[in-house]
């Protein structure tokens, strides 16, 4: 017979990881003590599958770094990573600023405050498209040679080290502070011995953390040891060629593979005449872990890459489904560069980058916004990472498995995509047909077939054939545990689970085009009832079939060892509205299309949205109706859920700006090139000349957390209030937002918003997205309407 076409073969055992093989050693008495060994990462004594997310406080208001922290941690965020850029604390030789924006300490105390993890990746260089990577002019002008062992350059950095000790003294693990990692330094690839120097001088500073990391791609070379490599892979890519098209080394993190290295982020920093060590060359004595998955992706002038929810989610995904036992996402929020004091603080040509950045924004496309705006890439995470605060613990040992037959190439897109995560005896199965540019085939008639060592060998599923959809990414669970129901498997993705009435409740989320199908295994169960669909037994298993998901889909289950069960299968887009965490005194999963915080200090939900009145549904619901904003709300059964509605005026939607053109463009001035030979950003002198010029007015009134959301066309966008430049944007195809809560106190806003938008030449070196390129050759602002965020308080009632 021959073997079917997605068939997979788990291998027996695996011998042991090492363990204590590494130098890495937390505080004494911690009760959680982190370990690593050469496959996984231990706390607490159990296998610990981290998800951080990063955020730069330093470009972003202090003011709402409390809030911005509870969104990424709603949003599955365990630990909160950011750089500590040397020039946004001290721009000036001597003057080390800690205020304000730049309030280390009270950042990474916020952390804690909310029960995230912090690291702090503290340089020196760490590019984070930033001037100078983040160093010093006053340092670059100094006689030395940096980021090298030369002790004129290795003085003022002991000054920083010390510095920045100082503010995170008292924050380690020892102290029962966030601190779990620190990175030193960044891509740097071929001189292990400074990055070993540099982590010696951090501890003789006094910093201290249970692991000590380094960015590992680009084939680098590391201290033996010392340092946990940590790896990346972005959908796209604004550092390579504008005519390059999309990078090999960009698609091939929506394959399912054991490379860990992407010798792609950074090539254009590194000559290609340097090589450093081999690919994965850490791969028997570290475990895979990540710090820059792609949240997002910034635009440079010459090239501007679009990236959207599903190419985020897919490679996230992907990358789980690979091996991977950390997911670290660069960028998780965006952010605003702050104004230089000397000069701007931009990557750029003029310090002789390959890049040139916008000026102020760093919005990066992130699942948070610059403005702490919510987008589709947020809630594709969020849905991972339900899934891994559930059974993280359980997937980061099991192995990645590939099928027999697999894509030939990078240019193969008719073979399915697919691996397993597997213990020998349970497992979960990933597909991804999705990526970015070139759509991947649906592929109908598939059925798994996975062998599996122990526990009763092969399981091929589902029953009946089903077609993957073009598009389509999921993970669906094999043999999995719950609360004494084995689950044989489901077309259906696990999101987490929630204990209500009783009975333990396993939430999965449909995938649209697939029908959902369940098997249970007939030992554990003694009653199932299903409110739609089919029970049939077969071979020892329940198939419940024809399911139609959604709130009331709930499959109940009693289990022979008197346990209540619950599968409930939400449809796709639900899924997507939910959020699970601790409210109103117990731990509850809240559907809502707003935005959703759980503050367990102020024993608060917050409800961040606009447009119309806030509903959100509960499961397990309240003793009694909660409170939004101190007032009553209406309560009706959602399926299994109570869903509250407001009883409150509607919000209203977006509302119209008043634009005012003021001049028209003149013609676009021609392209001036830079480092290496990449176009570069028009001269400022074009902004006052050839610009189309608009006002929009701005009225007293605005509610906080409002938006100006720009309709336009062009090239280079920016905005003044006065002569101070407020916002900036090169055009990539989408609205340009604009924070009106950012703009500076005291200017003159009775003159409203100026807006600037210069036009592209016709033959720019320049790269965008299809269905824009014709578009930014038009310098316009179509229309503008204000958008506004409301924040509503639900408490206990």
């Amino acid at each position: 017979m021959p073997t079917p076409p997605h068939h997979l073969r788990v291998p027996a055992a695996a011998a042991p990881p090492l363990t204590g093989h590494l130098p890495f050693t937390d505080a004494p008495g911690v009760s959680d003590p982190i370990e690593v060994t050469s496959r996984w990462l231990v706390r607490g004594g159990r296998p610990w599958f981290p998800v951080s997310g990063e955020f730069h406080y330093s470009r972003h208001p202090a003011a709402q770094w409390s809030e911005e922290l509870l969104k990424m941690k709603a949003g599955g965020v365990t630990a909160v990573a950011s750089y500590l850029i040397w020039i946004h604390h001290e721009e000036i030789e001597g003057r080390v600023r800690f205020d304000g924006d730049r309030d280390l300490r009270r950042f990474a105390e916020l952390c804690a405050r909310h029960g995230l993890d912090f690291i702090p990746r503290i340089g020196p260089w760490s590019h984070a498209e930033v001037r100078n990577g983040g160093l010093p002019d006053w340092l670059l002008a100094r006689d030395c040679t940096p980021r090298t062992d030369d002790p004129a350059y290795l003085e003022p950095v002991r000054d920083w080290f010390a510095a920045v000790a100082g503010q995170l003294a008292g924050l380690d693990r020892a102290h029962g502070g966030p601190i779990v990692a620190i990175q030193i330094e960044n891509e740097l690839y071929d001189q292990p011995g400074h990055l070993l120097t540099l982590k010696r001088m951090a501890q003789e500073a006094g910093l201290d953390a249970p692991l000590w990391t380094s960015t590992a791609w680009g084939g680098v070379r590391l201290p033996p040891d010392e340092l946990l490599p940590l790896y990346g892979g972005y959908p796209e890519a604004f550092w390579t060629e504008a005519d390059g098209g999309w990078p090999d080394t960009c698609r091939k993190h929506f394959f399912f593979t054991h490379q860990r290295d992407d010798e792609g982020i950074g090539a254009d920093l590194r000559p290609a005449t340097v090589r450093g060590g081999a690919p994965d060359a850490f791969a028997d004595r570290f475990p895979w872990a990540t710090c820059e998955l792609g949240g997002g992706m910034a635009v440079a002038y010459h090239r501007r890459p679009r990236v959207d929810a599903d190419d985020i989610g897919a490679l996230g995904l992907t990358k789980i489904g690979c091996g991977s036992v950390w997911q670290g996402y660069y960028m998780f929020h965006g952010g605003t560069n702050p104004p230089g004091e000397l000069t701007t603080l931009q990557e750029s040509h003029a310090t002789g980058y390959p890049n040139d950045l916008p000026l102020l924004t760093y919005d990066f496309q992130a699942p948070l916004g610059e403005y702490g705006q919510y987008r589709p890439s947020y809630h594709e995470l969020r849905l991972q990472h339900l899934l891994l605060a559930d059974f993280g613990h359980h997937i980061a040992p099991m192995a990645s498995v590939l099928p027999e037959r697999r894509p030939t190439a990078q240019d193969d897109r008719d073979t399915l995509r697919w691996a397993v995560r597997s213990d020998g005896a349970s497992g979960f199965l990933f597909v991804n047909n999705h990526q970015p540019h070139e759509p991947l085939p649906d592929h109908p008639e598939t059925v798994f077939t996975v062998e599996l060592p122990v526990a009763g060998g092969s399981l091929t599923l589902p029953s009946s054939p089903v077609t993957v959809p073009t598009g389509a990414s999921f993970c669906w669970p094999l043999r999995l545990d719950v609360a004494g129901l084995r689950l044989e498997w489901a077309t259906a993705q696990p999101v987490c689970t929630v204990d209500a009435d009783g009975r333990t409740v396993l939430v999965l989320a449909a995938t649209d085009g697939i029908v959902p199908e369940l098997a249970l295994d007939a030992a554990t169960v003694t009653s199932v009832s299903a409110p739609s669909g089919d029970l049939t037994p077969v071979d020892g298993r329940i198939l419940v079939t024809g399911l139609r998901p959604g709130t009331d889909a709930l499959v109940a289950v009693e289990t022979v060892d008197g346990g209540r069960v619950g599968l409930l299968v939400l449809d796709a887009a639900t899924a997507r509205t939910a959020y699970r965490g601790v409210a109103w005194g117990a731990e509850r999963l809240i559907l809502s299309r707003d935005g959703v915080v759980f503050d367990e200090r102020a024993d608060e939900v917050r409800l961040h949205g606009g447009g119309a009145r806030p509903s959100f549904a509960v499961l397990p619901a309240p003793a009694r109706a909660p409170l939004v904003d101190g007032t009553p709300v209406n309560a009706a059964a959602d399926g299994v859920f109570t869903r509250y509605t407001a009883a409150t005026d509607d919000v209203g939607g977006p509302t119209s700006a008043r634009i005012t053109p003021v001049r028209p463009a003149g013609p676009a001035p021609d392209t001036v090139t830079g480092v290496l030979g990449r176009a570069s950003t028009p001269a400022d002198k074009y902004f006052d000349t050839v610009a189309a010029e608009y006002r929009v007015d701005l009225p007293d009134d605005l509610p906080a957390g409002t938006l100006l959301r720009v309709h336009w066309t062009g090239d280079v966008g920016r905005a003044h209030v006065g002569d101070t430049l407020v916002a900036d944007q090169f055009f990539a195809g989408r609205a340009w937002d604009i924070g009106v809560d950012r703009l500076p106190a005291g200017l003159p806003r009775t003159d409203g918003l100026r807006l600037s938008v210069l036009p592209l030449p016709a033959e720019a070196p320049v790269h965008l997205p299809s269905d824009a390129a014709g578009r930014a050759r038009t310098a316009a602002v179509t229309h503008a309407e204000w958008i506004t965020t409301r924040t509503w308080s639900v408490r206990a009632g």
